[in-house]
């Protein structure tokens, strides 16, 4: 039986400056998905980056019984993949060329696939996410959004075990927001996935994430379901804000922002 995904006092630094101190966080089971909250420059972007093996890090990385920091990374990304925040702009493929080129560097369940099968696989991602009428369009011709997409059904295409996803919504209107969100937790449930998934939005975090873990100043500060963690005092002390916490009439979480916290 999986034991899950785990990280073990994960250390990353710049130079002399500690961007991520020593952080653990609780295993995560399969079927689940975790959202990365804290203001800006908490480390959760660096944290991401370090799990999947693109910053150097002191620290342990586990997958059931793997451990992944001793993998290259090229091995690492069988299992564990990541999406920035941002796809690079100019580049000469069509959106179903990229995402056929990054199934043939992943390979699905470390399979070679056929050229029909890299079609049938590409344009169920892109048909997934809505943007399948993209699949002709030049990546260099859509705007940050559209790129934000097809960064993201590379990597549904991929089918890796963990998925990570540095602020997936953050270019996005409501709608797609809402339909990244609904297909991220739906591929999780079905193919028994780990997501973690770096959200601004505390609001989207608190509907769709099974467990929160709150970054501030490179440390964990709170880890939990979002009824746990969530609270008047934790946006004080976390983002200097005055909230309510309240329940609208579907029973959804909300954080109404009231002000500033005003300094003594």
């Amino acid at each position: 039986m999986s034991l899950g995904f785990s990280i073990q006092n994960a250390h990353v630094r710049y130079g002399k400056r500690e961007i991520v101190q020593y952080l653990s966080l609780p295993t995560l089971p399969h079927g689940s998905l975790t959202a990365l909250i804290g203001p800006n420059g908490a480390g959760k972007s660096t944290l991401l980056r370090a799990v999947a093996g693109l910053e150097k890090m002191q620290g342990i990385v586990r997958l059931g019984e793997l451990d992944l920091t001793k993998m290259s990374i090229a091995e690492r990304a069988r299992r564990v993949t990541y999406m920035p925040q941002n796809l690079p702009p100019g580049l000469s493929l069509s959106v179903m060329e990229s995402v056929i080129a990054a199934l043939r560097v992943a390979h699905v369940d470390g399979i070679p696939l056929s050229n029909e099968a890299c079609l049938r696989e590409a344009f169920d991602a892109l048909q997934r996410i809505g943007i399948a009428h993209l699949a002709d369009q030049l990546l260099s011709t859509l705007s940050g959004g559209q790129r934000q997409l097809v960064s993201l059904a590379q990597l549904i295409a991929r089918r890796p075990q963990v998925m990570l996803l540095d602020e997936p919504t953050s270019a996005l209107d409501l709608n797609y927001q809402l339909k990244v969100m609904d297909c991220v937790r739906g591929l999780v449930r079905e193919h028994n996935l780990i997501a973690v998934v770096v959200l601004h939005d505390i609001n989207l975090a608190a509907r769709y994430a099974d467990h929160i873990a709150v970054l501030r100043h490179g440390q964990l500060y709170a880890s939990g379901t979002a009824d746990e963690v969530l609270d008047p005092e934790l946006f004080a002390q976390v983002y200097g804000v005055q909230v309510r916490i309240e329940r609208c009439s579907q029973r959804t979480l909300q954080v109404l922002v009231d002000g500033a916290v005003t300094p003594p």
